[in-house]
């Protein structure tokens, strides 16, 4: 004997059939497809970024001490000796949602170093917090050299890339 029974009806006790068992499409990951994973930043990128940003402020000559320009420098003019670095003077330490920054700067001859640095600092905080979502704990800045009308320029910082 043939079995003549529909496939998705099962029998009842009293001899009826059951309406058809309709599946829900199981969601697999749960949760928004945006948060799943984990994003990492590496300490260069936000060195980066807070270089950039700090070389942004008016009254900032150049980055690092007289002694990481001067190698800097001449690595530069060493063909395929790389590009000029914009992490020069520039340290972080990045945590998974924290930062914490040292940069070492060279300030113009007459301007206010504490405006200079209190700026250096708002606009670094600034740019790191929203390009990386990463909260800035603190940003040390040391001032290495005054940079006087009269020097020559070891290095342009107007041709930094």
């Amino acid at each position: 004997m043939t079995d003549m029974t529909e496939p998705n009806r099962t029998g009842s006790p009293e001899g009826g059939t059951e309406s058809p068992q309709i599946r829900k499409p199981t969601r697999r990951g749960g949760g928004d497809p945006a948060t799943r994973g984990r994003t990492t930043i590496a300490d260069g990128v936000v060195e980066k970024i807070a270089g950039l940003a700090a070389r942004d402020v008016l009254g900032v000559h150049a980055m690092g001490s007289g002694l990481s320009r001067t190698f800097g420098a001449v690595r530069d003019r060493v063909p395929g000796g790389g590009s000029k670095s914009v992490t020069r003077g520039v340290k972080a330490e990045v945590g998974e949602l924290q930062t914490a920054l040292d940069l070492e700067i060279v300030v113009d001859y007459g301007v206010s170093i504490g405006d200079v640095a209190r700026a250096v600092r708002e606009n670094v905080v600034a740019a790191v917090e929203r390009m990386t979502g990463l909260e800035v704990v603190e940003v040390n800045i040391a001032v290495s050299d005054v940079k006087l009308p009269e020097e020559e320029d070891e290095e342009p910082e107007s041709r930094l890339q």
